[in-house]
């Protein structure tokens, strides 16, 4: 299950929840389609590990993000906040940060609701540890 980061202030104006939602994005600068999972995500962006050296701070990212129970995926674009090389090893990953630029419309509702219906869970299951 997934958690709320409870280690420090969040500052953000969503909270973020440490959930994989596997992803799928077009590389602005190759056409290059690749597959991932989010590491966190929020009604307001996300963050994900790619091997991508390409992608770049400032491009924007059209995203496929496969919903729990939805029927169909959710499409967004999303700009590239930050990008950092997660080791020093020459071929190590990147982590971005992207923040949603544009949600489809008939998707915002899915999208909303599901990370309503997690937070929802996530507390429901953190009072129930708590009462035991």
């Amino acid at each position: 299950m997934s958690k709320i980061k409870d280690d420090f202030i969040e500052r953000r104006r969503y909270v973020r929840l440490d959930t994989p939602i596997d992803i799928s994005y077009i590389v602005p600068e190759t056409g290059a389609t690749l597959n991932t999972n989010t590491k966190n995500i929020s009604a307001d962006g996300l963050r994900f590990e790619t091997p991508d050296k390409f992608i770049k701070q400032s491009d924007v990212l059209e995203l496929k993000m496969v919903i729990r129970d939805a029927p169909n995926p959710v499409h967004a674009k999303a700009k590239v906040i930050w990008k950092r090389k997660i080791s020093l090893e020459d071929a190590a990953s990147y982590d971005c940060g992207l923040e949603f630029t544009e949600i489809e419309e008939d998707n915002k509702n899915t999208f909303l609701k599901f990370l309503c219906d997690l937070i929802y869970a996530i507390k429901k299951e953190s009072k129930n540890v708590k009462n035991q």
